[in-house]
């Protein structure tokens, strides 16, 4: 299944007209993201907010990730402050895997963003993040954190940007955006055989582990007539029929 790591902005000193600071309300948006990326089948880690940029950049080349997601809010230049709006959504310049999820991440933000011609795709090579990480990285400065209007946007839609950004991650895995369910725990029952689990709800999909009959699996979500499930740390698909709810 796919991975991707997760890098809310460390910046505490970053404070918001609303009060807390702009790691504050980044990693909210990542506490946010959590199950459904859970439930969608999508495996990350995240950093921490001791770490520097520097720090971050590290941790994520030291693993095998498939996309780097760092999030921020803007400021305004000192003599523009509090004037300036809108989304910027940076990737790589040159680099096509960026560009495809910075694309898809500025479709899902302007459905939900007051000022949806202000969501902007920006191709960069000065931003340390996009040029020492590894993996395809995106990095999103989701508002301006000094303008009031978008300082309470950022607030008041946690939720809504965290699903947004899911999604994304999801589109651009090619694997279905599944809404987090209460976890449950289930069976394995072939009668007898082992059974793999999938990288997609499909028979078709290539193979992300396999489960042995009889075996207890933790079921975090669902996609039509497959599960979304953890057996031991590999998470994949394994359709509903061959699972025993317990």
């Amino acid at each position: 299944m796919p991975s991707v790591f997760l890098s809310p902005s460390t910046q505490e000193f970053n404070l918001y007209p609303t009060g807390n600071s702009e790691e504050y309300y980044m990693n909210l948006i990542v506490d946010a993201m959590e199950p459904y990326l859970t439930a969608s089948g999508i495996t990350f880690t995240r950093n921490n907010p001791e770490l520097t940029v520097g720090g971050s950049v590290r941790l994520s080349n030291a693993g095998d990730y498939n996309a780097h997601l760092a999030l921020h809010s803007n400021a305004s230049p000192a003599e523009l402050a509090g004037q300036i709006q809108g989304t910027d959504v940076y990737f790589y310049q040159g680099s096509a895997e960026g560009e495809a999820l910075a694309q898809l991440i500025a479709a899902n933000l302007r459905n939900i963003y007051p000022h949806a011609e202000l969501v902007n795709v920006v191709p960069n090579r000065t931003l340390y993040e996009l040029i020492h990480v590894e993996a395809p990285t995106v990095l999103v400065e989701l508002a301006y954190h000094d303008n009031p209007e978008d300082a309470q946007w950022i607030v008041d839609n946690i939720d809504p940007i965290a699903k947004a950004l899911a999604l994304s991650l999801t589109q651009y895995f090619g694997i279905p955006f599944v809404l987090p369910n209460t976890v449950q725990r289930g069976r394995v029952d072939t009668e007898g055989f082992d059974i793999f689990l999938r990288n997609r709800p499909t028979f078709s999909a290539v193979n992300a582990g396999i489960v042995p009959n009889g075996a207890d699996v933790i079921i975090t979500g669902e996609s039509g007539e497959w599960y979304v499930m953890n057996y031991h740390g590999q998470i994949g698909y394994i359709p509903k029929m061959y699972i025993t709810l317990l």
